[in-house]
């Protein structure tokens, strides 16, 4: 028996096999958007291959003793390893940190730290060149801060001269930046969590970078506002807040920042037994119930600054480091802050410099009517 199908149904069942097709295909997308980069801590025991052929900074061994010259100058000491200096293609300069074997941090951090500077380009964090990873020996191969940090200039024991309020300005400026672009430039969003004065490098021009990533975290697509970690820092910087509870958010930046903007106001130590207050914040606030802001400025400054912008910028130091991390700027409302420290100084700066010219010519005035006779 033959079965005749109405055309009417004919169209009708090839209409559902059209929409059967278009939702398998919405289904299967052809690109995919949104997904975070892998995390800086991953499963695997090397750094990525994929990440080696893109970048092609890795070094052997041999070729890290080269341009360290068989490590002959040291340039510092940290929880990693010696840092030595050295030449990349014989003129280039590079500083070379090279994982010691009783190293705190360890191969974990070494990794933690590659993995996240192969992947974020700002002009206020140090920039790695290479690194390698060769038999258990381990280097970071950085670009080369000739100025060393921020710590070493502001405690005056090494003939340097005294950083001006200015310059101590835009150097937090610099760092602020920084921080900015790890909190929302990156993708996923990054935590520092060792901000502190030595992990602020200076280059020649005094520009300032952020260093020293082994201990940063990342929040990957689909977490909170914050996530729990084991605490991680240095006492001082460490924001108390994250340490009682071990959840890690970008505001526990934002107090160690606060804590380098203190240093730089007042050039004091972060934990001082000696003192009234051992902890930086309690000593300032101490200071300021009493009045005396002349007692909390770097006495080296000898009153060369405006006090308009010193006001403003102990503000936003005290509001970062308020120990309530709700009650905290985020690093762009910090950025806006210090360039109204900046312009504020920089007016004060411009009217000086009027009066001062002012002065000069009306000495020149009267030098010119003394030394000639007067008409007869």
């Amino acid at each position: 028996m033959i079965f005749v199908i109405p055309a009417s149904a004919v169209v009708i069942i090839l209409v559902v096999l059209v929409l059967m097709c278009m939702c398998r295909k919405k289904k299967t997308p052809t690109h995919i958007e949104g997904v975070p980069p892998s995390p800086i801590l991953s499963t695997s025991s090397s750094i990525s291959e994929e990440s080696i052929k893109m970048k092609k900074k890795k070094f052997t061994y041999s070729e890290v003793t080269k341009m360290t010259n068989n490590f002959q100058t040291a340039l510092g000491e940290g929880g990693f390893g010696i840092v030595y200096h050295g030449y990349l293609n014989g003129s280039e300069e590079v500083a070379v940190k090279v994982l010691s074997q009783s190293s705190s941090q360890g191969y974990k951090h070494f990794k933690a730290e590659v993995e996240l500077l192969l992947r974020v380009h700002h002009i206020n964090l140090v920039s790695l060149v290479g690194y390698c990873d060769e038999r258990g020996h381990l280097a970071l191969i950085y670009e080369y801060m000739s100025n060393v940090d921020l710590k070493h200039h502001l405690s005056g024991k090494h003939d340097i001269s005294v950083l001006k309020w200015s310059t101590r300005l835009r150097i937090a400026l610099d760092a602020a930046l920084g921080l900015e672009y790890l909190h929302i430039g990156c993708r996923p969003s990054m935590v520092h969590r060792d901000v502190k004065s030595t992990n602020i490098l200076l280059d020649q021009q005094l520009t300032a970078k952020i260093a020293d990533f082994g201990l940063s975290r990342s929040f990957q697509l689909g977490d909170e506002s914050h996530i729990s970690t084991v605490v991680a820092g240095t006492p001082g910087y460490l924001d108390p807040e994250y340490y009682r509870t071990g959840r890690l958010a970008e505001m526990s930046d934002v107090y160690s920042f606060g804590i380098v903007l203190l240093e730089i106001l007042t050039n004091q130590r972060v934990i001082d037994q000696n003192r009234e207050k051992p902890h930086i914040t309690e000593w300032v606030a101490f200071v300021l119930n009493r009045g005396d802001i002349a007692r909390i400025m770097d006495p080296s400054l000898r009153g060369d600054y405006d006090s308009t912008s010193v006001w403003k910028a102990l503000e936003l130091a005290m509001s970062c480091a308020n120990p309530s991390s709700q009650r905290r700027p985020n690093m762009s409302q910090v950025i806006s802050g210090l360039k109204e420290c900046l312009t504020s100084e920089n007016l004060m700066r411009s009217k000086k410099q009027d009066v001062d010219s002012d002065s000069s010519l009306e000495m020149t005035i009267n030098f010119d009517t003394n030394v000639f006779p007067s008409a007869r």
